[in-house]
């Protein structure tokens, strides 16, 4: 995981169309030599004599001919002061898909390699700048859906989750030099002593590892968003919801039952909870080919839904479809909704409340625009349940990172144990080392190469 001597890698670092600015990003020992082959200043002072950190004035030449590419702002910073802790160059250059393209095959003709995904991110966690949380908190930055999604992946790049996992680790590795005394000086008769203390600094770390891995549900609806399925049968007003909590027209909206044929995605920020809203084909019988292939998603669909809002008729009792989709949402996150309250309510209330319990039932007329705010509210309270702060951005937001967090609470959990039944200390240190290193894998401090590499091969060109 060492990067070779010599190597400097280029890429545009800036989204490709047509745009105010483009930027090619340079890093490694070679870079600035590199800019200074291609990059004329006005002044005629090359890059290693102009100051550094600063924007210069001038032009890209092509090598080979001395034409001029384009008018560009150039800046030069260098190691260790840098994002990669390398000589860095960018290249601010006029956007489009041209010029960028351009100026890059210039960089890589004199000598610089095309940059992999997430290979400068990747550089500067390899050379001991950010850890692996941090490194991809980079990239929940950049897909971040939401205001909190943003401030909780900022908050993890200053490394809020790495000072809490230090705390823990600190509490472990206190844990191991007790035991590594009462190994070391068996005479003293320190395991006797010590042994106490041990099982509640033990029960301490196992209560910081649960406080995060009960971030862990918000921390992932936060970074992906709550993938939520509307669902009913067919002109209950499915449509019509997707499109209020849209505040536009995305679905078609007809009495005609069957309109929606297929399934519809969209993202909607609701009080800072990002929404994967899903308006789903009414589920029926339907002797129609594309409808009844939407239906067929629409079943696929609820298999992986976080959370269903399930619409029926106020105006209507509970018919067959009714029940049908009930039977298929047993078991799921549901918040019922009970749409068209502005007409005679003929549906089967004290039934619904009875078939769904605790569940929220939710009284709106869509028409008369009544009940939205109380299913804002209700989906906001569902996701940041009392136990979880909604002004703390401390939160585990990767499966990667809770799958490290179980696997060191059940090492804890073992040590604790072992040590309550008063088994040897040196079979206890066995399992502390063991949750040391899972959290170690989290911040990266023990990780193979090929998690490292699979890590960053989601990250984007230039980043």
């Amino acid at each position: 995981m060492v990067i070779r001597e010599g190597d400097t890698i280029a890429a545009v670092a800036t989204a490709p169309g047509e745009c105010g600015i483009g930027i090619v990003r340079i890093s490694g020992p070679e870079a600035i030599g590199i800019a200074d082959r291609v990059f004329r200043s006005v002044s005629g002072r090359t890059l290693k004599e102009l100051p550094g950190r600063r924007m210069n004035y001038g032009y890209i030449f092509s090598p080979d001919d001395g034409e001029k590419i384009d008018e560009v702002l150039v800046v030069a910073m260098k190691a260790p002061h840098t994002y990669t802790r390398e000589d860095i160059v960018e290249v601010h250059c006029h956007g489009g898909n041209v010029a960028v393209r351009k100026i890059l095959e210039t960089v890589l003709s004199m000598g610089a390699r095309l940059a992999q995904p997430g290979e400068f991110t990747k550089r500067a966690f390899l050379n001991g700048r950010i850890d692996l949380s941090q490194a991809e908190a980079v990239m929940d930055i950049i897909s971040s859906k939401s205001e909190m999604g943003l401030k909780t992946a900022v908050s993890q790049l200053e490394g809020g989750l790495s000072k809490q996992l230090d705390g823990i680790k600190d509490k472990l590795l206190y844990i191991m030099s007790r035991i590594e005394a009462s190994i070391d000086f068996p005479e003293h008769d320190i395991e006797e002593v010590t042994r106490d203390d041990l099982i509640q600094e033990t029960r301490s770390a196992i209560h910081m590892v649960e406080r995060l891995l009960s971030t862990s549900s918000t921390g992932k609806i936060v970074r992906e968003g709550l993938s939520t399925a509307i669902i009913g049968k067919p002109n209950v007003g499915k449509s019509s919801l997707l499109n209020a909590l849209l505040r536009e027209n995305r679905a078609i909206v007809t009495e005609i039952p069957g309109t929606t044929r297929d399934v519809i995605e969209e993202y909607v920020n609701l009080r800072g909870v990002p929404l994967k809203l899903v308006d789903t084909a009414g589920i029926r019988q339907t002797d129609d080919l594309v409808e009844s292939i939407g239906v067929e998603k629409t079943r696929e669909y609820l298999e992986s839904a976080d959370l269903v809002l399930l619409m029926l008729d106020a105006g209507r009792p509970l018919s067959e479809e009714d029940r049908i989709i009930i039977d298929i949402i047993e078991g799921k996150r549901v918040i019922v909704l009970i749409n068209k309250t502005d007409l005679e309510i003929r549906l089967e209330i004290d039934e619904i409340k009875k078939r769904f319990q605790e569940r929220p039932v939710i009284y709106m007329s869509l028409a008369q625009g009544t009940g939205l705010d109380v299913l804002e509210d209700t989906i906001y309270k569902m996701v940041f349940s009392d136990e979880i702060r909604t002004g703390d951005a401390v939160m585990v937001t990767r499966v990667r990172h809770v799958d490290c967090l179980k696997r060191a609470k059940k090492s804890l959990s073992d040590a604790a144990a072992a040590m309550l039944n008063k088994l040897p200390v040196d079979l206890v240190s066995i399992d502390i080392k063991a949750a040391l290193e899972a959290l170690g894998e989290i911040t990266g401090d023990n990780i193979t190469e090929e998690i490292i590499d699979r890590i960053f091969h989601d990250f984007c060109i230039g980043k």
